[in-house]
């Protein structure tokens, strides 16, 4: 059954490294639903893209939910790092 959970950002400032090289990205999506691709019944996929550059300009992670969880927290750690040392987080991306 499909869970047609989906969570869309606008990516304020960022890139991502595709087979042709690095590209603007202006959009996230984060989704728990059916894999393309990795051999799981559900995962967490996150797509990072540029619509206005057309389908080859974007990128996707998919991965079970354990990980998935254990990335959430290295990044929110990785953050709180960077925050504690006195780095200044440039823009905040709004969901949508």
């Amino acid at each position: 059954m499909c869970s047609y959970i989906n969570h869309h950002i606008n990516v304020l400032s960022g890139s991502a490294k595709g087979p042709e090289g690095w590209i603007p990205v202006v959009e996230a999506n984060v989704y728990f639903d059916h894999p393309y691709h990795a051999p799981l019944d559900h995962a967490l996929t996150i797509d990072f893209l540029n619509p206005a550059k057309g389908a080859a300009s974007r990128v996707a992670v998919e991965m079970d939910a354990e990980s998935a969880k254990h990335l959430a927290e290295a990044i929110l750690n990785a953050l709180k790092d960077g925050e504690s040392e006195g780095m200044v987080l440039a823009a905040t991306a709004k969901v949508r």
